[in-house]
């Protein structure tokens, strides 16, 4: 019996460790000689708050009734120590975002879709904008250490202040601005040359650890008389002593970023890998402030990958007091729309990778400051849709809360969870479904 003529081909195994995009990466860096840079959080498949479930009443909890029994969403931000504490309506705040990196219509998209819902907005690096404060009825001020556009003047007309220490992309590291956003405005509000690059500082240069951070909160209380509460910032990374020492240092309000969390330009392999899951942080930074017995008292702002009012809901339960939101914010307001799919490959990129926000020729109008490009995006439209979804996330979370028994969404708690993956029930400290098991806890 002869062989057959053309026998069989093995079909080609593709390689778990060399795929397709890390052969890609390896031949562009032969190439070019330079790191990747891109806007953006990690995108490699981390434990996240899809790993988690409630567990809903039945006998032993008794559910509320959706549409007769209230379910509570306001929080109090910076009681502890600021005269003029922020009252918000929903426990979903907007994330700092500058303008620089985001157009100056889309700054204040953001303002009017937050302040219709009664939450806040944050400026971001680079400086407040006439648009921002006008539409922002509750105006958190960022300081980094690059202090861009940072004056005393505006720092009392924040409701806030938020001393950025980290951020959950690039924990340790600094912020990227490509020359093609640095706009004449941007220039002057930044008093930095027009068209060239520009990378902050990845530390404060008037201090070098807690001590010295006390200091900073004591000079900008004086500044402002006392009135406005004081945030820190953290990139998820040590949180457990990193919301230890903000608190010794006097903080009003500590804000948590896990390493799905934004940005606008940095290395790609800064993203993805450096810093912690947002889901794994969580718990680390409420045992500090139950050890230091400051929890709800200092107030847990959580960030990184929140997606929808089950997302608000988990980290709610997990013990933080609200979520900032950054990316889903720039998709609601019609961001990586997949109508401008065309526009999008035209850009070497595809609607939903946000690779083109470091760039500045986004074709909706929002990370980028081409005037041209940016003109079409009608902020009172782009607002409307971002109240509509901020709406859509405080009804989910309540939907969770009242099927779990509560009144309040702050009233959840982790009992109300159990995880789907050891890893999961490791990081969020609950236990394993259908067992009574928290890895590292015993059996």
């Amino acid at each position: 019996m002869t062989a057959p003529v053309n026998p069989p081909r093995t079909v080609p195994r593709p390689s778990a460790t060399f795929d397709q995009y890390t052969i890609s990466e390896i031949q562009r860096a032969a190439a070019t000689g330079i790191y990747d840079i891109r806007g953006g959080g990690a995108k490699r498949r981390v434990p996240h708050f899809d790993d988690l479930l409630f567990v809903g009443a039945s006998i032993s909890r008794y559910p509320l009734e959706g549409y007769r029994e209230k379910c509570g969403t306001d929080v109090v931000l910076g009681s502890r120590f600021a005269k003029q504490p922020i009252h918000l309506k929903i426990p979903v705040t907007i994330a700092g975002m500058s303008f620089g990196a985001l157009s100056g219509p889309a700054k204040e998209a953001l303002g009017r879709g937050a302040s219709a819902l009664g939450t806040s907005t944050t400026t971001g690096d680079g400086g407040m904008t006439p648009e921002e404060r006008g539409h922002s009825s509750i105006l958190v001020y960022q300081l980094l250490p690059s202090r861009y556009g940072m004056n005393p003047d505006d720092l009392r007309k924040a409701d806030a202040i938020e001393i950025v220490v980290g951020q959950g992309a690039k924990p340790g590291g600094g912020g990227m601005l490509l020359g093609q956003k640095i706009s004449p405005r941007v220039a002057r509000m930044r008093h930095l040359p027009e068209g060239i690059d520009q990378r902050s500082a990845c530390r404060h240069p008037d201090w070098t650890g807690p001590d010295d951070l006390e200091i900073k909160i004591e000079e900008l209380r004086e500044l402002t008389d006392w009135e406005k509460p004081i945030y820190v910032k953290v990139g998820a990374s040590r949180p457990y002593y990193d919301t230890a020492l903000a608190v010794k240092a006097g903080a009003d309000v500590v804000v948590l970023d896990g390493m799905q969390g934004g940005t606008a330009a940095t290395q790609e392999v800064f993203i993805e890998n450096v810093g912690l899951p947002i889901l794994a942080s969580i718990r680390p930074a409420v045992q500090a402030l139950q050890d230091l017995g400051m929890h709800r008292k200092v107030q847990l702002i959580v960030s990184g990958g929140i997606r929808n009012g089950a997302d608000v809901a988990k980290a709610l339960a997990l013990g933080a007091d609200a979520v900032a939101i950054g990316t889903a914010a720039l998709v609601a307001l019609g961001d990586n729309d997949p109508r401008l799919e065309a526009e999008y490959q035209a850009l070497g990129t595809t609607a939903g990778s946000y690779d083109d926000w470091h760039e500045g020729r986004d074709p909706a109008g929002i990370t980028t400051q081409d005037s041209a490009l940016a003109a079409r995006l009608d902020p009172v439209i782009a607002g409307r849709r971002l109240a509509n979804y901020l709406s859509v996330l405080t009804l989910e979370a309540q939907t969770i809360a009242r099927a779990c028994g509560k009144t309040h969404v702050h009233n959840l708690e982790p009992e109300d969870l159990v995880a789907l993956t050891v890893e999961a029930a490791a990081m969020a400290r609950v236990p394993l479904a259908g067992t009574n098991w928290i890895p590292g806890q015993g059996f």
